[in-house]
C-alpha cells in the first residue's frame, strides 16, 4: 500500500511558503506593532501558524510511521515524502549509493539530471550540504537530512521540490521524516543480515565443492532466489587495502566492508536479481550469467560495466578495489576451479597492473606460471642475476634501457620497428643495443638468454617482488 499526500487531512496535504520566518517557524515578527491589542493579534497568529506546522508535522509522521509499521518499503516511503513536496525523494547511502527514489510523473527523471548526481546515479554526497540552504549559493530547491538511529548514520534522506524553495520549516519535516526512515533501514538491514548470512554460507560452500550434487545444489539456490541453472564466470572483487595491515579501527574496517558489499549488491541485483553475489572478509563473490560460448572480451566488458557503477566516480571515502574473472562454467561442480582462477586473476592483476585491476585468467599469460612461485625473494634473486645492474632504478640510465630491451624483445628484435617505438635514430639504437650485450650477453644471437631475459623482464614489472 502506498500512502501519499492525498491521504492527509487537507491541511497536511501542502507545506506552507514560511517566506514570512526566516529560519524557524517560531520566529517573531521584528516589528511588533506598539499598540498592545494588534501585538496580541500579531502574536496570536504567530502561535496560530506554529501550532498548524507542528500538527501538519504529526501527522506526516503519523502517516510515515503508518507506512513503515504495515511493511512498506523504502519507496513507499520516498513516494509518500514526495508526495509532501510536490516533487521527488530519495533515500540514500552515506556515500551516495541511492536505495530508493520515488516521486510524481517525470519528477524523478528531473531530478537524477540535476548535477547533484554523477554519471553512475550517485549522489554526490562531498558537494551536498545537510539542513536549510541559506547560504553557500547551493539550490534552495533541493534538500538532504541525515538518517541517524544512535550513533549510526545510515545515509541521506532527500526532497526535490521543483516549484518552490524548502525553508527552514520544511527542513525541519523532513528530518523528522528521517527518523522514520531510519526506523525502515533498520528493519530492512537487520532483515537483510540474516539472508545475507545464511546466502554467504551456501555459497561458500558451493565455491569449496560442499554444495552436494549439482541438481541440489540449484534447489537450494532457487530457494534463495539465485540461479544457478545457466553458464557463468565467477567474478572476485577484492579490496586492495590489506584490512590486516591497516591502521583503521575494527568498526571502521567492517563499516567500510559492508558498503563494499552492498554496493556489489545493488550494481548486480539492478541488472538481475537472480545472481548469486555475497561478501566474504575482504572480497565479493559474484555468478554472473553470460551467454554460451561468451568470448573474453564481451566478458569483461560486462564485470567492467559493473564495477564502475560500483566505484562511481570516487567519492563517497570508497577504498579502490581490484577484480578478477574466471573462465565460463556451466556445472555447479565447476565452480570450485572458477573460484580459484578468479582469485588468481585478482591477485596476480593487481601485480601485473596495480591498484584497481580488471584481469580476466586467460589475459596473466606467463603470469600465471609465475604466481605459483611462492617465494618472492627466488623471484627477486633470479631478476637480480639476469638483469644485473639493469634490475635497480638507481639511475635514470638503466631504467631507459631496460625499456629499450623490453621494447627489442617484444619486436622480436625487429630494430627499425623498436626505433619507431622509442622515437631513436637508428644508429643511436644500434648504439644502445651494443652497450646491453656488453652489459648482459650476445642476447640479439642466443635464444636462451633472451628468453630468459624476457622473463626477468616480465618478473621485474610485476609488483611486490
Amino acid at each position: 500500500m502506498v500512502i501519499v499526500a492525498n491521504d492527509l487531512p487537507p491541511d497536511a496535504q501542502t507545506l506552507p511558503s514560511t517566506s514570512g520566518a526566516q529560519g524557524s517557524s517560531a520566529a517573531l515578527p521584528a516589528d511588533l506593532p506598539a499598540d498592545p491589542t494588534e501585538r496580541a493579534e500579531v502574536l496570536a497568529g504567530v502561535v496560530e501558524r506554529q501550532a498548524a506546522l507542528l500538527q501538519r508535522e504529526d501527522e506526516v509522521h503519523r502517516v510515515l510511521v503508518r507506512i513503515v509499521l504495515g511493511g512498506g518499503s523504502l519507496a513507499e516511503l520516498c513516494q509518500a515524502v514526495a508526495g509532501f513536496f510536490g516533487g521527488s525523494a530519495v533515500v540514500t547511502t552515506t556515500d551516495g549509493r541511492v536505495l530508493a527514489m520515488a516521486g510524481g510523473e517525470g519528477q524523478v527523471e528531473r531530478a537524477r539530471a540535476l548535477d547533484c548526481f554523477d554519471r553512475t546515479g550517485r549522489l554526490v554526497v562531498e558537494n551536498e550540504p545537510v539542513g536549510p540552504r541559506e547560504t553557500g549559493g547551493h539550490e534552495p530547491t533541493r534538500a538532504f537530512v541525515k538518517i541517524v538511529a544512535g550513533a549510526s548514520d545510515h545515509g541521506l534522506l532527500g526532497a526535490f521540490s521543483p516549484e518552490r524553495p524548502l525553508s527552514a520549516p520544511d527542513v525541519h519535516m523532513l528530518e523528522r521524516a528521517a527518523t522514520v526512515a531510519a526506523l525502515a533501514i533498520t528493519k530492512e538491514q537487520a532483515v537483510a543480515a540474516v539472508e545475507g548470512k545464511y546466502r554467504a554460507e551456501f555459497l561458500r560452500d558451493a565455491l569449496a565443492g560442499r554444495a552436494g550434487e549439482p541438481a541440489d545444489a540449484i534447489w537450494h539456490a532457487t530457494s534463495l532466489g539465485w540461479d544457478l541453472a545457466r553458464p557463468m564466470v565467477v567474478v572476485v572483487a577484492e579490496t586492495d587495502e590489506n584490512d590486516a595491515e591497516t591502521t583503521r579501527s575494527a568498526d571502521e574496517v567492517r563499516a567500510l566492508q559492508e558498503r563494499f558489499v552492498r554496493a556489489w549488491v545493488q550494481a548486480v541485483r539492478a541488472r538481475d536479481a537472480s545472481v548469486p553475489v555475497a561478501g566474504f572478509s575482504q572480497e565479493v563473490v559474484t555468478l554472473l550469467p553470460v551467454a554460451p560460448r561468451a568470448d573474453a572480451d564481451a566478458v569483461m566488458r560486462t564485470v567492467g560495466e559493473i564495477a564502475r557503477v560500483v566505484s562511481g566516480d570516487g567519492g563517497g571515502g570508497r577504498r579502490t578495489f581490484s577484480t578478477g574473472v574466471s573462465r565460463p562454467v556451466t556445472s555447479v561442480a565447476d565452480l570450485p576451479v572458477a573460484y580459484d582462477e578468479a582469485l588468481k586473476a585478482v591477485h596476480v592483476g593487481r601485480q601485473m597492473h596495480g591498484e584497481s585491476a580488471l584481469t580476466h585468467v586467460d589475459g596473466l599469460g606467463i603470469y600465471r606460471l609465475l604466481a605459483l612461485i611462492p617465494d618472492g625473494a627466488d623471484l627477486r634473486r633470479f631478476v637480480d642475476e639476469s638483469l644485473g645492474e639493469l634490475a635497480t632504478d638507481d639511475s635514470a640510465e638503466n631504467a631507459d634501457l631496460r625499456r629499450t630491451l623490453s621494447v627489442l624483445i617484444d619486436t622480436n628484435l625487429n630494430v627499425a620497428e623498436t626505433a619507431r617505438r622509442l622515437f631513436f635514430h637508428y644508429n643511436t639504437l644500434r648504439y644502445r643495443i651494443a652497450k646491453l650485450e656488453r652489459m648482459l650477453g650476445p642476447f640479439t644471437s642466443d635464444p636462451q638468454l633472451r628468453l630468459t631475459l624476457a622473463l626477468a623482464l616480465r618478473i621485474h614489472q610485476m609488483r611486490g617482488i
